[in-house]
């Protein structure tokens, strides 16, 4: 089971990610990340008709691998909660559709990786699921057409601008067992900050990232040196420095934090102006670059951030600011498990 410390939930006996997949398009194989991948796939319609239909492939595909790997199948998977930027989820709906499994659709925006491993976790401590998969994706055609312009258009990205990751990322978890450890988990509160621009998603996801990096730190008394690593999900270059901005005021130096946005990536060369972004962002970098060190031992204790912006193409037309949430995850390799067993 597990107790509440002022907005964060921490786990007696950790739920575990028994099993993880990562799938991505052809940018992410171009990336400094391929290595990690699961799957990649140089055609981002991935043999399907549309954009749409092409991301539903990527959630199966990163399920049926996620499964492959855990040596089980659909029917052995109590739950699956799983989210993508689509209107009303429907990469995610039509996966499940396919896959079978009992299912509760998420959306929090880019944050929804971090939003189904936190309920995903709190479902496995309380005995209410086995097996339960927890994913999210994103594509970037479909995320341009739906919140910026049509690809046709051919608008100019502002230096802000982040690339919307076509990836994919999938985890089962358990209640016990071998594997990567959910310590403790907060879940954010939505902060807005007034900010407006569509192309500047970073300044818009920042407070809400230092917000809720701060309520966990107040909740459990850690500090940010007793990490390895502090990952964010998608604030990119300019989130980035905003976050450390935000904490710096607050009395705090992040010296060891790592945006997924920022690493999927090689800004330099591969012209994502700000950085990568998108629930499959996230997702895949955490499938495939954070677990895998982890379960090496190569970093112990991990903080995972990830950031969503909860604007929708209507809300942005009637010139709404955008607000913005953040949920914590708290991630123990399992050699620091077993040591502090």
């Amino acid at each position: 089971m597990a107790t509440r410390r002022g907005d964060t939930l921490i786990f007696q006996t950790p739920p575990v990610i028994a099993a993880h997949a990562a799938v991505g398009g052809k940018k992410e194989g171009e990336g400094p990340l391929a290595a990690g991948f699961d799957a990649l796939s140089a055609d981002n319609r991935f043999g399907q008709s549309s954009w749409e239909a092409a991301e539903t492939q990527l959630q199966l595909r990163a399920a049926r691998l996620c499964l492959k790997k855990a040596q089980t199948t659909e029917k052995e998977v109590s739950l699956a909660l799983a989210g993508d930027l689509q209107a009303q989820c429907t990469a995610s709906n039509y996966a499940m559709r396919t896959l079978g499994i009992p299912y509760a659709g998420l959306f929090g925006a880019c944050s929804t990786m971090a939003e189904a491993l936190g309920l995903g976790a709190a479902l496995c401590s309380a005995g209410l699921a086995d097996g339960l998969l927890a994913m999210a994706s994103s594509h970037f055609c479909t995320a341009e057409r739906q919140f910026r312009t049509p690809l046709s258009y051919g608008a100019v990205r502002t230096p802000t601008a982040q690339w919307t990751a076509t990836a994919a990322g999938a985890c089962l978890l358990r209640p016990a067992g071998q594997g990567v450890g959910i310590r403790a988990v907060t879940f954010g509160r939505v902060q807005d900050y007034q900010i407006k621009d569509i192309n500047n998603m970073g300044a818009a996801m920042a407070p809400a990232a230092a917000a809720t990096l701060l309520h966990y730190l107040r909740d459990t008394h850690a500090e940010p040196p007793d990490f390895d690593a502090i990952y964010t999900g998608d604030l990119g270059h300019v989130g980035s420095q905003l976050l450390r901005d935000l904490l710096t005021a607050e009395g705090l130096l992040l010296k060891n934090h790592v945006d997924c946005g920022c690493i999927l990536y090689d800004a330099a060369e591969q012209t994502v102006k700000s950085g990568g972004s998108g629930p499959g962002c996230c997702a895949s970098v955490l499938c495939g670059h954070i677990l895998p060190r982890l379960e090496k031992g190569t970093q112990k204790r991990v903080l995972f951030i990830a950031t969503g912006a909860l604007m929708s193409q209507t809300t942005f037309l009637q010139k709404e600011s955008i607000p913005a949430i953040a949920h914590l995850v708290e991630l123990r390799s399992p050699q620091q498990k077993e040591e502090n067993e």
